[in-house]
C-alpha cells in the first residue's frame, strides 16, 4: 500500500509498505482524513528525543478513519471512529491512577508504530472510539490535538474570570483560544508572529490578537509556540499568582533560563502536560459527539496522499506566507 514515510530524520517520501498485518486484538481502520502538525516535522527533522519515536516510521496521530471490521461496543464496519493514539498497558502504576499518558510501556501511534497517512492501519480495538452520524469529518480530525489541549487544561481546576494569554498562533494555540472559552474568561489574547492569523485567533474566541509583547499580564498563560523563547516570554507574562501551562514541544535539549526567586515570589505554578490522558480523549470525542465542539474552521489547507509533501511544504510556510495558516490536512479519500 502506498504510506508517507519516514525512513530516518531528514528522508521522507511516498512510499510502499506492508499492508498491516492481522493482530489478535487490534481491528483494520482505513484512514480517510489526517492532520499533519509541527510535531510531524520534528519527526522528520529528528529533533524529538529518540525515547519517543522509531524509525522507519508512517506519519499521521491526528485522524478519522472509517471501520473496516465489525467492532463490539462500538459499531459495525462502516463506522465512522477516531482512535486513542497512545497505547498503554493498562496495568501498570500510571494506568491504575489514570494517567495513561505516563503508562510505563510507551507505544504511539505515528510515532513507534505505523501511522495513518496510508490506505489502512491497524490499532489495538480498546482505543477505537465511534462518531456520531452528524459528525464531519472536519471537526473530527481535530479530536486528538484537541484532546492534548483539554487534559492540559483540566488537570488543574480553572475558575472563571481569568485573564488568559496564549504564545504562540499555531493550530494548538488556535485550539487552546477556543477551549478555554468553556470556562469561561473575562479575556482572551493570542500573542503570535503573524498577522495574518488574526481572523483565526479571533474566530476561535480570542478577544485581542497582537504580534507585540502586551503591556499587561495574564492570570494564565498557555504557550503553545514550541521554543524557547515563547516558554520565557511565557513566564514573563504570568501575574502573580497564576499559572503557566506548556504545551509546545521545543527541539529536545532546549534549554530556558529562569529566575527561581522571580517564580516563589510571584507564587506560580509552572505546568507541564504531556499528550492526553484516555478520559481527556473520551470527554473530547463526547463533546464533539454532542455539538459542543466544531473546531472544523481552523482547517485551511488541503492535500490529497500524494501530495503529502506539499503538505509539509505548506506546513513550514514554503507557501505564501501572506495567507492565514491553521490545521493543515490529508485528505485519503481523494486522488
Amino acid at each position: 500500500m502506498k504510506a508517507f514515510v519516514v525512513r530516518e530524520p531528514g528522508d521522507v517520501a511516498l512510499r510502499e509498505w506492508p499492508e498491516p498485518d492481522h493482530v489478535e486484538g487490534e481491528v483494520l481502520v482505513t484512514p480517510l482524513l489526517a492532520g499533519v502538525c509541527g510535531t510531524d516535522l520534528e519527526l522528520i527533522d529528528g529533533s524529538i528525543d529518540l525515547a519517543y519515536v522509531r524509525y522507519p516510521l508512517v506519519l499521521g496521530h491526528e485522524w478519522v478513519g472509517r471501520l473496516e471490521d465489525d467492532v463490539a461496543n462500538v459499531g459495525p464496519a462502516g463506522t465512522h471512529v477516531v482512535v486513542e493514539g497512545i497505547i498503554s498497558c493498562g496495568v501498570c502504576a500510571a494506568c491504575d491512577r489514570g494517567a495513561s499518558n505516563l503508562c510505563e510501556v510507551y507505544d504511539e501511534i505515528g510515532f513507534t508504530r505505523a501511522g495513518a497517512l496510508s490506505e489502512h492501519v491497524s490499532v489495538p480495538r480498546g482505543l477505537v472510539h465511534a462518531l456520531g452520524d452528524d459528525v464531519v469529518l472536519d471537526d473530527a480530525v481535530l479530536i486528538e490535538p484537541m484532546a492534548v489541549v483539554w487534559r492540559a487544561m483540566t488537570r488543574v481546576p480553572l475558575r472563571r474570570g481569568l485573564r488568559v494569554g496564549i504564545v504562540g498562533d499555531g493550530t494548538i494555540a488556535l485550539l487552546a483560544a477556543h477551549l478555554v472559552q468553556l470556562f469561561e474568561p473575562s479575556s482572551t489574547t493570542v500573542i503570535g508572529r503573524r498577522d495574518e492569523q488574526r481572523d483565526l485567533a479571533t474566530g476561535a474566541g480570542a478577544d485581542e490578537f497582537t504580534v507585540e509583547t502586551p503591556l499587561g499580564t495574564f492570570d494564565l498563560v498557555i504557550e503553545a509556540a514550541g521554543s524557547g523563547a515563547a516558554v520565557a516570554s511565557a513566564i514573563d507574562l504570568c501575574a502573580r499568582g497564576g499559572m503557566v501551562i506548556l504545551l509546545g514541544l521545543p527541539p529536545h535539549g532546549t534549554k530556558v533560563a529562569l529566575a527561581p526567586d522571580d517564580l516563589v515570589n510571584n507564587d506560580l505554578i509552572i505546568q507541564g502536560s504531556f499528550s492526553y490522558t484516555r478520559s481527556a480523549f473520551a470527554d473530547v470525542v463526547g463533546r464533539v459527539n454532542s455539538g459542543d465542539l466544531r473546531p472544523s474552521f481552523l482547517i485551511t489547507h488541503r492535500f490529497t496522499l500524494d501530495d503529502s509533501p506539499a503538505a509539509v511544504d505548506a506546513l513550514r510556510g514554503a507557501v505564501a506566507t501572506s495567507e492565514p495558516r491553521g490545521k493543515v490536512v490529508i485528505d485519503l479519500t481523494r486522488v
